[in-house]
């Protein structure tokens, strides 16, 4: 009697299921939902398209009322224009992009290595002041940058490093989201591993760079493409006052604010700074969605 009910329930279990996936994989379902997703993302799309639309756009069509979505006679000029008045500064423009790839890439790596060293020891270590530390980690991830920049202001002041590419570097490094995210993707590694490779004479350095770091690697390639997204747009700020220290943004942000004539050269300089790190976010698209996706490993 038993073994019967066991097997009814067992047969109703399985029409259940079967039942369930002939309504998921429906073709009515799955066409609505791909019509969704596309508007979704033909809106997404949408600021990208704009910008690429309005650098070939020549000035009569930049000022059209109303205003056209895409170009209809494309001209290279604004670029042309963007070149010469590149061309025209006392500063050479290979300056300007010299002073952005050393600070994005000194900053991006230094934030990398000192959120993941430091995310380490609190997500696979217990010491005293552990819980204590992280919620400190926390909580200043709800202070905004406009809430901290008289602080840290004042403190590369007092370092003496105003007007130095480490005004911009140093306060990156220590930003706090980093440490957040790797603390987070590391608490998912199995502590026997860990403790396997202890065993084995492995040193916690060597733990750290051949065990944790290829583990985690969907979570710091994501750490890096925000950093260096952050970076990238940086104008120097009130830290930066040489003109040959100036990041290659403020360069760009001059070229914008030169009034209605600049117009074609400013929607330019949109698509120049936008295509870095959007090509770099394509190039790594598949980690990124891992890192959104991943579950995590288990003991």
């Amino acid at each position: 009697m038993g073994g019967g009910v066991m097997r009814l329930g067992g047969v109703k279990s399985y029409i259940r299921s079967k039942k369930t996936k002939r309504v998921n994989r429906s073709l009515a379902g799955t066409v609505m939902l791909f019509i969704f997703l596309a508007l979704v993302g033909a809106f997404m799309a949408m600021p990208l398209v704009l910008t690429i639309n309005n650098a070939f756009k020549p000035l009569d069509e930049l000022f059209l009322f109303p205003p056209r979505f895409f170009v209809r006679n494309p001209t290279r000029g604004n670029f042309t224009d963007l070149i010469i008045l590149m061309q025209g500064s006392w500063v050479p423009f290979s300056r300007y992009v010299f002073n952005t790839i050393f600070i994005t890439g000194m900053g991006t790596v230094g934030h990398l290595f000192l959120a993941s060293a430091a995310a380490y020891p609190l997500a696979k270590n217990n010491f005293p002041g552990k819980n204590i530390l992280f919620s400190i980690v926390v909580l200043s991830l709800m202070f905004s940058v406009v809430v901290t920049s008289i602080p840290n202001y004042m403190i590369i002041t007092w370092l003496g490093l105003n007007n130095t590419y480490w005004a911009i570097i140093l306060p990156a490094f220590s930003a706090s989201l980093g440490l957040y995210l790797m603390k987070q993707f590391m608490e998912q590694i199995p502590d026997s591993l860990i403790e396997s490779a202890r065993l084995d004479g492995a040193s916690e350095f060597t733990i750290y760079r051949s065990i944790v770091m290829p583990n985690v690697k969907p979570a710091w390639l994501t750490l890096v493409i925000l950093m260096f997204q952050a970076l990238w747009t940086t104008t120097g700020g009130v830290f930066l006052r040489d003109e040959q220290l100036k990041p290659l943004n403020f360069a760009m942000s001059q070229i914008v604010g030169g009034g209605i004539a600049r117009a074609g050269a400013g929607a330019a300089v949109m698509l120049v700074m936008m295509s870095v790190p959007i090509g770099f976010f394509i190039f790594s698209q598949s980690r990124i969605i891992e890192t959104m996706t991943t579950s995590g490993m288990k003991d």
